[in-house]
């Protein structure tokens, strides 16, 4: 098993909570101590702050892809917004990127940034191929036609911005942000003021008497209702709802720190298969490849690979020289839940009335899943739906689509 360069330098964030049964009947239950599963048990305690409230998982607070990201807080979905206009129209283009904005300030706002190394630096979309190129300037001119901030640089002025090579242009959004993922986790978990059960692997769920019941590891749960945020391994719970998301494996590495300032934004480039930042402390962060590898770099397996590795380093060296070279400190990977139109999906587990699910963040996790996070909590406690919600319902795919 690999850990992550977040992981290796932070502590578990407590020790095991108390088994579930002693906690009695719950209001709500979580199952998942993810970014969206910690996210949405602090937008219930917001809402019903007299709530029982528990956190289950089957590790620790973000053991998972939330632990093991770049810690990118980008704006939109996976792709670009040009793309996004075309797949989708332009009005669920704008709102979803409306909605991502949100989800920035939110967290920025609701939680001390110190606590979570969040940083304010904006973020570049880079050009690795000319038609990417052309999507990126297509893209800041329909965001500023749509009132968004935002602005596409020539390759020169992005070989200048980053000291780079081989790049062309870019998509620069100044509501970008890096923070440190698992740090943004543990801080949300803590203001959710509700019990996290560590250790605690959810087998299966039910509807009875009393709510929905909860198969764990630790024992049984019921609350009145439950949301299940397992990312890719929601399938592993409930199997029938593997039709919305599939587990895609992400490699990454961190090189020794370095004195001198690599780059000052994260850098999101070759339509988002390759990413680097540097961290606060100097070590440079680099992931992605799995596009030259698609056929191996699926599943659960918790593992790197020699080639993914070598594509990450020759990424480094090929485009940022002062890079080459470097001698790599950390290396892992982690799983990624994607849907099949790579946005998030928020349905009713089939036959368990009061559970909901919600899987297929594609990657973009921080983009949207504390805002999501709120939109789900409100449609748990309030008689109206959040009218944000429905781009996101499972109920937009019919019975032919497969993840």
């Amino acid at each position: 098993m690999t850990r992550s360069y977040w992981q290796a330098r932070r502590e578990s964030r407590k020790p095991n909570a108390p088994a579930p049964a002693t906690l009695g009947p719950l209001d709500f239950v979580v199952v998942g101590g993810g970014l969206l599963g910690c996210s949405i048990a602090y937008w219930l305690r917001r809402a019903r702050p007299d709530a029982r409230i528990a956190v289950l998982e089957r590790a620790r607070v973000g053991h998972g892809a939330s632990g093991r990201n770049a810690g990118f807080v980008l704006q939109g979905s996976a792709s670009n917004y040009a793309t996004d206009v075309e797949r989708f129209g332009r009005t669920v283009a704008r709102d979803l990127w409306a909605e991502t904005l949100v989800c920035r300030h939110a967290m920025f706002e609701e939680l001390s940034t110190g606590v979570f190394a969040g940083a304010p630096t904006g973020a570049r979309t880079v050009a690795g191929t000319p038609a990417e190129d052309g999507a990126l300037r297509a893209s800041a001119e329909l965001l500023l036609e749509d009132g968004f901030d935002a602005a596409y640089e020539d390759a020169a002025q992005t070989k200048a911005a980053l000291g780079s090579n081989g790049f062309l242009g870019s998509l620069v959004v100044h509501s970008g942000a890096m923070v440190d993922p698992l740090a943004l986790v543990h801080a949300i978990a803590e203001a959710s003021e509700s019990p996290v059960i560590d250790d605690c692997e959810v087998t299966g769920v039910s509807r009875g008497p009393d709510g929905v019941e909860i198969s764990t590891s630790r024992g049984p749960v019921t609350a009145g209702r439950a949301v299940l945020a397992l990312g890719a391994y929601l399938p592993l719970v409930v199997p029938e709802l593997g039709r919305y998301v599939r587990p895609v494996r992400a490699q990454m590495l961190a090189t020794v720190p370095i004195a001198e300032a690599a780059f000052a934004q994260p850098v999101y480039s070759h339509r988002g298969y390759f990413y680097a930042r540097q961290s606060p402390a100097g070590a440079v962060l680099a992931g992605g490849a799995r596009h030259l590898h698609e056929e191996v770099e699926v599943g659960y397996e918790d593992v790197v690979t020699a080639e993914v590795q070598s594509d990450l380093e020759a990424y480094l060296g090929r485009h940022f020289p002062g890079l080459a070279g470097l001698a790599v400190d950390r290396r892992w990977s982690g799983t990624m839940g994607f849907s099949p139109d790579h946005l998030p999906v928020v349905g009713e587990v089939p036959g368990v009335a009061g559970c909901t699910y919600v899987t297929g963040l594609t990657g973009h996790g921080l983009s949207i899943g504390f805002r999501l996070a709120e939109l789900i909590a409100g449609a748990l406690t309030d008689s109206a739906r959040p009218v944000g919600l429905d781009p996101f319902d499972a109920g937009r795919f019919d019975e032919d689509v497969a993840a």
